[in-house]
């Protein structure tokens, strides 16, 4: 089973995070969102021992100087969350990157789109509107693919968990259900939600 939390400070929470083993760090640069990361404080991950841990840039239609000044020997992983094609897809992991790819769904057909992206490392099947809590429809579940490469996002939480493994899916992407206000994620919160990953995996 794979973690990734989303819409992390880099001053505030990377540690705490590295700390518990979470799989995937995210950092969004989306100027629109409550979560955006100062661009500033980016030099500080290089200081941090990931350990297990990897740094995911969440991105929506970056460009080839964006990518190059900013995300070059900060990230591994860059998410797409914008009309990127395949070929964009291939020409970002030329930079030295994996890609996970976000795809939008809104009813079961939109689920065959991911077979589009052959050049992504990694799915994520993700609700409409990027970052607007949505919950994902629970009747698309078991026709979502399976394993550590598909990605499930959408009002994921400690709550609804366990349900959702036992559906299957095994890469779980979480954000705002770890928050005690928009854009601050709760320390505790997370410590519980991992402490839940870890009975399950036991």
């Amino acid at each position: 089973m794979k973690i990734k939390i989303c819409g992390l400070n880099i001053t505030r929470d990377v540690q705490l995070c590295i700390d518990l083993k979470v799989n995937f760090l995210g950092f969004v640069f989306y100027k629109k969102s409550p979560r955006n990361i100062n661009i500033k404080d980016i030099n500080i991950l290089s200081t941090y021992d990931k350990k297990d841990s990897s740094f995911v840039a969440v991105t929506v239609n970056p460009t080839d100087n964006f990518i190059k000044e900013n995300l070059l020997g900060n990230f591994e992983y860059i998410q797409l969350h914008g009309s990127e094609s395949n070929d964009r897809v291939s020409e970002i992991k030329k930079m030295g990157f994996k890609i996970i790819k976000a795809i939008k769904i809104k009813e079961e057909k939109d689920i065959d789109k991911y077979k589009e992206f052959t050049n992504a490392d990694k799915i994520l099947f993700d609700t409409p509107g990027m970052e607007k809590s949505l919950e994902f429809p629970k009747n698309l579940i078991t026709k979502l693919p399976q394993g550590e490469n598909y990605a499930l996002a959408g009002s994921v939480s400690e709550d609804n968990l366990q349900n959702f493994y036992k559906l299957g899916v095994n890469f779980f992407d979480l954000s705002s259900s770890l928050e005690s206000q928009l854009g601050y994620k709760d320390h505790l919160k997370i410590k519980s939600f991992m402490n839940k990953i870890n009975e399950l995996k036991n």
